[in-house]
């Protein structure tokens, strides 16, 4: 009979820092210049360079730890993890293995039962990107990119506390959200600015021993961690079902045909021959500077839902989807104190509007919707002026344009029809072309009423009143 098993997941969260110039020179750290434009002697690992630290990378380092509970480390200092691969011009990459900026964390998540969890953060701490490699096929080749190398990265490192694919993608949100109410980076995931490494392993339930550890790579969306975890779960299972031994190693996760594949042996930390930065000085955190730092940080999500769920009384479920974009919930309190509903603003932030937004791939700041013209759409439906439907057509011709919600209800002519006699004209139109309907009505069979308004909406061009067309027509049938 089969084991239970439970996993075990750790997560090494990478985030690209949003500072201008890159962690130890002045080059430029934007995004899609051409390739190895934004490069020195410096990040391409000249000898004779001299790396200089970037304060403001230090700086951020340090919220993102305050805003995870973390310890501050009075001294830290870099070191070099030294390996060789085409994509790290230096055969060593500045990181810290002895002494990071931050430790001993947490961060709390909601389970999949409603319980509330804190999953540990291990360390955070600073380091530098590598260059890109570009493989071309027809060429057969490989070609190497230097514009990231030494762009600025923090990795966030968390206990093996987490137990589910669904924990991983709350803890992982949980982490998306905090970096964008800093505005510490952009967290462009198609941009690699934010990149995870997943270590999974498996033991019988009730077991306190922890498993082989399996760490995948290529993990390109938080989505994906999901589905990398439960299959690298299911994998080890397998294995040790069948009497096998779950080997330590470092897999390739493909997302595309949804397996792994191993890259290489796992590396422990002795394989890199880590030993402290020569040329960088003990970096000393001034208490004082600290708390400044502490005092400094803005609201975050974890407060600021409990606020949602007490100032605007919305459901833990909204607040919680609203708060995790920091865009969203900025514009979500700029709309309701235009005087519009939260509840209403909620559902069309958390429903077409995002829609719109996945469909085309792009961010509320891509947009020209402003909470004005939000505002003005939902008084217009709250009015009865347009219906929900209508207000549909609107969002779709303002979100991408400067035109007004009234000037679109105008041009389209979206209006709602609330007079009576002209409803009930269109109802016993609609009634007179129905008979097959109406002897169903008869029958017992109310569920034809709905059908009956839809013909009404249809005779009406999509203008009548549903409320009122639906008591009109209730009234006839009940008359027959």
């Amino acid at each position: 009979m089969s084991k239970q098993y439970e996993t075990v997941i750790g997560l090494e969260v990478h985030v690209e820092l949003a500072t201008k110039t890159k962690i130890f020179c002045g080059c430029s750290t934007a995004f899609g210049g051409a390739p190895n434009t934004h490069t020195c002697p410096v990040c391409t690992g000249m000898p004779g360079s001299l790396p200089v630290l970037n304060k403001q990378v230090v700086e951020y380092a340090m919220a993102v730890g305050l805003a995870a509970n973390c310890q501050i480390n009075q001294y830290c200092k870099f070191d070099r993890k030294n390996y060789f691969y085409p994509d790290n011009p230096q055969n060593y990459q500045i990181s810290q293995l002895y002494l990071p900026i931050c430790h001993d964390g947490w961060v709390e998540i909601e389970t999949e039962s409603g319980v509330k969890k804190k999953i540990g953060i291990h360390e955070i701490h600073m380091e530098e990107d590598a260059g890109k490699l570009v493989h071309d096929e027809w060429e057969d080749c490989s070609l190497v990119d230097y514009n990231r190398s030494g762009v600025p990265l923090i990795e966030i490192v968390s206990e093996p506390d987490i137990r589910s694919s669904k924990e991983a993608k709350s803890y992982l949100d949980g982490i998306r959200a905090i970096l964008g109410y800093l505005d510490i980076s952009d967290c462009k995931m198609q941009e690699g600015s934010i990149r995870c490494d997943v270590n999974v392993s498996v033991r019988p339930k009730g077991s306190d021993t922890f498993g082989t550890r399996v760490e995948m790579k290529n993990v390109n969306s938080f989505s994906a961690a999901e589905r990398a975890i439960d299959y690298e779960a299911a994998r080890q299972i397998a294995v040790l079902e069948k009497g096998g031994v779950v080997l330590q190693e470092t897999r390739r996760w493909d997302d595309v045909h949804g397996v792994n594949e191993v890259l290489r042996s796992k590396e422990d930390a002795q394989d890199y021959r880590y030993f402290p930065d020569p040329d960088l000085l003990t970096i000393v955190v001034d208490e004082e500077h600290v708390e400044e730092l502490r005092r400094s940080i803005p609201e975050l999500p974890v407060h600021r839902l409990q606020r949602y769920l007490k100032d605007y009384g919305l459901p833990y479920f909204d607040s919680n989807l609203l708060v995790e974009n920091v865009d969203k919930a900025e514009f979500f309190e700029k709309t309701a104190a235009l005087g519009a509903a939260p509840k209403s603003v909620t559902n069309w932030l958390l429903g077409d509007v995002t829609k719109v937004l996945n469909e085309k791939n792009c961010l509320l700041s891509d947009t020209k919707l402003t909470p004005e013209k939000l505002a003005e759409m939902i008084a217009l439906i709250d009015k009865k002026e347009i219906s929900n439907n209508a207000g549909k057509t609107v969002l779709d011709e303002i979100i991408f344009s400067d035109k007004t919600p009234a000037q679109v209800v105008e041009e389209k002519g979206l209006r709602q029809i609330s007079d009576s006699s002209f409803l009930e004209k269109v109802a016993d139109e609609v009634l007179a072309a129905n008979p097959k309907a109406v002897e169903d009505y008869k029958k017992g069979k109310t569920n034809v009423v709905g059908f009956l308004v839809g013909q009404c909406m249809r005779a009406s061009k999509g203008q009548g009143n549903p409320t009122t067309l639906r008591e009109i027509m209730e009234k006839k049938l009940a008359a027959l």
